[in-house]
């Protein structure tokens, strides 16, 4: 069973991951295989909860993990995402010890939480006895992107069933009135960052984050983060694009300079 596999996987070394937005499982099939895992984000992406099975059978097929972000702390659309057999899952803006007990609640099977058993895909591949105590779970991931998150990130990390602890700058920059649309400043969320990998250390949880830049990802790797998203399809595929573009129309112009 691969559940067993990535939590294996973190113990053993760093996992490198990208995020998938736009849902074309075709492109997780393409690129993925660079990859140690993929974050299908059906939070801000495009993935609604019925083509996600699509983007985990994807990964399954290459042979990478698979972590999906859900919309929030709704236990059916968690019970149904975990239903397609993802190998963890990511809530949101988990601020308060209270909300990651919601989110254990919701993500784990009893006695530790209230998950519904019956999922078809993990029974077709895995049996009935899928959710047994003796058989390894989805991970479950909880998201640290808010100065109160930050207040209570040692009682967050304490919680029994959670298994990381994702630093998300974006919505802590948005907290703080920083501009979405500036470059921060190097090393702004660094002491952020190492409060996060310290809480997950104290407890035994995995750091996990997303860092794109080379100093950033040097830094997280320093702290002990063990589970990285690196890149994703948007910033892969616009990337790509003009760089191609931009090389097509250099040749373009030294073509008509010729011309004239």
């Amino acid at each position: 069973m691969k559940f067993k596999g990535f939590s294996n996987a973190l113990q053993e070394k760093v996992q490198l991951g990208f995020c998938s937005m736009y849902p074309v499982s075709g492109i997780i099939e393409r690129i993925g295989q660079d990859w140690d895992w993929c974050w299908i984000d059906s939070q801000h992406g495009q993935w609604k909860v019925g083509e996600t099975i699509d983007a985990v059978r994807a990964c399954d097929l290459i042979g990478i993990f698979s972590m999906v972000r859900v919309p929030g702390y709704d236990a059916g659309i968690i019970g149904t995402t975990l239903d397609t057999g993802c190998h963890a899952i990511m809530v949101p803006m988990v601020d308060t010890k209270k909300l990651a007990q919601e989110a254990v609640t919701a993500a784990k099977f009893p006695p530790l939480g209230k998950r519904s058993y019956g999922g078809r895909r993990p029974i077709d591949l895995y049996g009935r006895a899928y959710s047994h105590s003796d058989k390894p779970q989805p991970l479950l991931v909880c998201q640290i992107e808010s100065d109160e998150a930050l207040q209570n990130i040692e009682e967050i990390a304490q919680v029994e069933g959670v298994d990381a602890l994702f630093f998300g700058p974006d919505d802590l920059a948005q907290h703080r009135k920083i501009p979405m649309d500036t470059p921060r400043p190097a090393g702004i969320f660094y002491p952020e960052i190492t409060k996060v990998a310290e809480a997950a250390q104290k407890t035994g949880k995995i750091a996990a984050g997303v860092f794109t830049s080379s100093d950033d990802l040097r830094y997280a790797l320093n702290k002990g983060f063990r589970l990285i998203a690196c890149a994703g399809d948007v910033s892969l595929l616009a990337a790509g694009s003009q760089a191609a573009s931009r090389n097509a129309r250099e040749i373009l112009a030294t073509h008509l300079d010729k011309k004239t």
